[in-house]
């Protein structure tokens, strides 16, 4: 799997087991995209980065990871973790991935529902 940003200056390729598939609803990530963020992790041993991302300290526990030219949000790790999240909404081509969960609901912008089963209903 590979991705990248909108202007290709950050690129990334995943070469091993992506975990847990998330759309986070929180405060941070919603002004970070713009809306909901959806993610996935993947082992830092797992993923190749290349070009120089900004990193975001926006926590005492957490960094977001971005293009600095044109401003892609494409990684979110927590501090000291073996784990990294990559945008999904990066990845070139299908992901071939389902997502699992949506995190932080009760932080959710109030133009849209979750329905019981997990879809978002405008």
């Amino acid at each position: 799997m590979r991705g990248s940003c909108l202007c290709g200056a950050i690129r990334f390729a995943i070469t091993g087991p992506v975990l847990g598939m998330s759309a986070c609803h929180c405060g941070q990530c919603r002004k970070m995209s713009g809306h909901v963020w959806s993610d996935a992790d993947v082992s830092v041993a797992d993923i190749a980065i290349t070009g120089e991302p900004r990193w975001y300290e926006s926590s005492e526990k957490v960094r977001r990871g971005f293009c600095p030219v044109c401003g892609a949000f494409l990684f979110w790790q927590a501090k000291g973790s073996a784990n990294i999240a990559f945008s999904l909404g990066a990845v070139d081509g299908p992901t071939g991935l389902t997502l699992e969960r949506h995190i932080f609901t009760a932080s959710r912008a109030d133009y849209f529902d979750i329905g019981d089963d997990g879809v978002v209903r405008a």
